[in-house]
């Protein structure tokens, strides 16, 4: 069995037809023997699923998704789980062992005066994952600019890593998932740091980093805090704080928020990573380069 899902660094992309990646799993007696990541190539909601059945895949895993590409998949004799977030191996793991609910076709875009709509994508916690910038990369056709020189440098590489706080405390580890994380060095998939220590790694190679908030998701930004009128705001009735939910731009495209502030009229939300402001350090061991 092969199961593809929407990919953007290392989490479920909340828009199936504005994925520029799948990754895509091989899958032997419910168990997760090989994965790797492949290219959309540009290609729109229509044609998506004639390219996931060219791959030979049986199981679709993705966030928000539209009634017509749900008709295609159906069509193409693709198995689709819709509302997954958070990290793609988890989710997938979470499928094998019959833990993963589909949610159905759930991508509206009522877009209001200020080019945002308020979406059911992706609710609760939203999770550090592949430790990607918010942007996803790659442009029209699937290509990839490569932002550093090094060795490695525009090579696929696989890592485990492990990630934990000045205190010790881990916050996220490929290790305990059992599963590599994979990744285009160079390419703007990761935080610049991460990027940075893998690009002239030795396949075997172990090394620690200490990040500055620089070098990871960067300080929060006061200008990521949005504050708007509840009714214009489609769907945020509903919310509470320390909700987080995702928004969509005025381009469809959808971003997490969290909400920290809720009145009668009004909802605040912040649009800054969670590790925004934070220093990082990581265990990273490099697996494979191709």
């Amino acid at each position: 069995m092969k199961i593809a899902v929407t990919y953007d660094n290392g989490n479920v992309f909340q828009h199936f037809g504005r994925t520029e990646n799948f990754k895509v799993y091989d899958v032997e007696d419910n168990k997760v023997v090989s994965s790797e990541v492949i290219g959309s190539n540009g290609t729109g909601h229509g044609a998506l699923a004639g390219l996931l059945a060219g791959e030979g895949i049986d199981v679709l895993i993705c966030g928000g998704i539209g009634g017509g590409a749900q008709a295609a998949l159906e069509e193409a004799g693709i198995t689709m789980v819709a509302g997954a977030e958070g990290n793609t191996d988890e989710a997938v793991e979470a499928y094998l062992r019959g833990k993963l609910v589909n949610t159905g076709s759930n991508c509206h875009h009522h877009d209001h005066e200020e080019g945002h709509s308020c979406g059911e994508h992706g609710c609760g916690e939203h999770g550090c994952g592949g430790h990607g910038e918010e942007h996803s990369c790659g442009g029209c056709g699937g290509q990839v600019t490569i932002m550093l020189e090094g060795k490695n440098a525009g090579k696929t590489c696989r890592v485990h890593y492990q990630g934990t706080f000045n205190d010790g405390s881990q916050f996220d580890s490929s290790y305990d998932r059992g599963e590599p994380l994979e990744f285009i060095c160079g390419a703007g998939q990761m935080i610049p740091g991460f990027d940075a220590a893998v690009v002239d790694m030795e396949v075997g190679q172990i090394v620690n980093v200490h990040l500055m908030p620089e070098e990871a998701y960067g300080m929060p930004d006061p200008n990521a805090i949005l504050t708007f009128e509840i009714a214009q705001l489609p769907g945020s009735e509903g919310l509470s704080v320390g909700q987080q939910v995702y928004l969509s731009n005025s381009m469809g495209q959808p971003f997490p928020v969290k909400v920290t502030a809720k009145d009668e009229t009004t909802i605040t939300l912040d649009a800054n990573h969670e590790m925004a402001g934070k220093e990082l350090n990581f265990k990273i061991e490099l697996v494979e380069v191709r």
